[in-house]
């Protein structure tokens, strides 16, 4: 269950034990960074209009969401030798 997955519950942080908090946050990162690369070589490899569109969609919406996760690990105070 990842913190995005606790705020909409309504479970504070407070509630779950910090380092749960920091594992948890890092899996988000590394699991939103794959998404990201991923999503880096489905436009890399688009073909047509249509595909491309929906490829820059994907990579937009994967690059946002990597960038709230990599958010959250800064105000957790992880840094990069943590993760």
């Amino acid at each position: 269950m990842g913190w995005w997955d606790l705020w909409r519950k309504g479970i504070g942080e407070e509630q779950v034990r910090g380092e749960d908090v920091s594992w948890t946050t890092f899996l988000e990162v590394r699991k939103a960074h794959s998404e990201w690369e991923r999503a880096y070589l489905m436009f890399d490899e688009a073909l047509g209009q249509d595909q491309i569109d929906y490829a820059i969609y994907i990579l937009e919406a994967a690059e946002r969401k990597y960038q709230i996760h990599l958010k959250h690990a800064k105000s957790l105070g992880l840094d990069r030798s943590q993760m």
